[in-house]
């Protein structure tokens, strides 16, 4: 007998003083799970930065004013890529599987990472939202089960970008003869536009022209001087990070009018334009939200995370609004609702990703709930579904007047006969290399 109680008191002493590592004897909170895929280091940190804070910003504004989602708290665990598809993998894997809920979505942040996850999220069952960005023909939903890449991707992005040149330019029918080249970052996301131009240019008759850039984009006097020799219409440019400024300061050097130089949506920050001061005026780019803080989130943002010392990074205060910021918090913002969604389809707060991948397809977020979020006449409506995952595929063009981004277009509808077309080609030639049966959506 006393030997059993001498037992038992060594172990109920081991259980004491584990207690703490184990989380012995307290009842923790069911938590959701939200990897934060960071570059903040790196050659591409001065955009990565601005994303990952507004993306974390918005996830602690729900737990300090709401509670969380439904009273279940977020928790952000961020894991840093510097925009390296190794590092990005490492971190999928390193991050999957935290907390009771697993990793609930991703949201990778460069589209060589968004590659390199496809098949790993749809074997793993987690959603991956690769917003406006990554691989286009993920837009078709019957054979990307797991892959989002609402609210438009690159190839509508393009040919929205050229719809607004024949606008400016008269009419489509104008563009026959003109010259339209593409200034490109020259990896897999710079050249997600190239098929996309190449049709349009067959389509309307235009002289289509890529230009590559070498990461990180910093040697570009060869290209613009070709530029300058041979006179182009109008330049796109699918660049990041220190491209960008290289890129709007060679063109400011050669005179080339900025009103016709059009970037997209990456290639339209405040990072961007303001290395070049005010060379930069008049700069375009393609957009699907608005820039600044004057919405009723912003303001909560700066009451219930900035002022409550709660925020990811304190000294960043002062920069809320700016585009990339703004990028993160739209993410944020689209994933949140993506989660709510789930909760009520599956009645449950517990989710896991295989439930909120039923969030983001079933997602609506209309006006009317863009105004309850603070957002209003933020961004566009988005509604998706089975089998289209790109949304409503609706870009804008926003310039820089020298102090500020304003929107300065309507929302174009892309060219969904060039477009469409694109995707199924493309999407099922990936069906029938990896033995994927498309769903069936009816």
């Amino acid at each position: 007998m006393l030997k059993t109680l001498v037992k038992a008191s060594a172990a109920a002493a081991l259980a004491l003083a584990l207690a703490p590592a184990l989380g012995a004897g307290t009842a923790s909170a069911y938590e959701i799970t939200v990897p934060s895929m960071d570059y903040r280091t790196g050659p591409y940190a001065p955009n990565g930065i601005p994303f990952a804070n507004g993306w974390t910003d918005w996830w602690t504004l729900l737990n300090e004013r709401d509670g969380g989602i439904n009273g279940v708290k977020i928790k952000v665990v961020p894991c840093e890529t510097a925009y390296n598809t190794k590092k990005g993998v490492e971190c999928y894997e390193k991050t999957k599987n935290v907390g009771e809920s697993g990793a609930v979505l991703y949201q990778p942040l460069s589209t060589g990472i968004t590659y390199q996850l496809i098949p790993k999220v749809s074997k793993d069952k987690i959603p991956l939202h690769s917003m406006g960005y990554g691989r286009t023909s993920a837009a078709n939903g019957r054979i990307f089960k797991w892959i989002f890449n609402f609210p438009a991707t690159y190839w509508s992005q393009a040919s929205a970008l050229v719809k607004y040149i024949g606008e400016r330019e008269g009419g489509m029918d104008k563009l026959k003869g003109k010259k339209i080249y593409l200034v490109y970052h020259n990896s897999a996301y710079g050249k997600e536009p190239i098929r996309t131009l190449q049709a349009l240019a067959k389509k309307h008759g235009f002289i289509y022209r890529g230009l590559p850039v070498d990461h990180p984009g910093q040697e570009q006097k060869a290209t613009w001087l070709q530029i300058r020799r041979e006179r182009p219409d109008w330049i796109l440019m699918w660049g990041w990070g220190v491209m960008n400024q290289v890129a709007i300061k060679e063109a400011a050097s050669i005179r080339f009018p900025m009103d016709h130089f059009i970037g997209v949506w990456w290639s339209g920050s405040e990072n961007d334009v303001k290395p070049a001061g005010a060379a930069a005026k008049g700069y375009l780019s393609g957009a699907f939200h608005a820039a600044g803080a004057n919405f009723k989130a912003h303001k909560d943002i700066l009451k219930y995370v900035y002022d409550r010392g709660k925020a990811v990074d304190p000294a960043f205060r002062n920069r809320v609004g700016e585009v990339l910021y703004n990028r993160g918090l739209v993410a944020a913002m689209w994933a949140s609702e993506a989660i709510r969604t789930a909760m009520k389809i599956h009645n449950t707060k517990k989710v896991r990703g295989v439930h909120v991948r039923d969030g983001f397809e079933n997602l609506n977020v209309d006006e009317a709930r863009l105004k309850e979020l603070g957002l209003e006449g933020f961004t566009i409506p988005v509604k998706v579904t089975c089998a289209n995952h790109e949304g409503p595929g609706l870009v804008a063009v926003q310039q820089w007047d020298g102090k500020q981004w304003k929107i300065v277009s309507k929302f174009y509808e892309p060219d969904r006969e060039v477009v469409g077309a694109l995707i199924k080609e493309d999407s099922e030639k990936y069906a029938k290399e990896n033995n994927i049966k498309p769903r069936d959506c009816k």
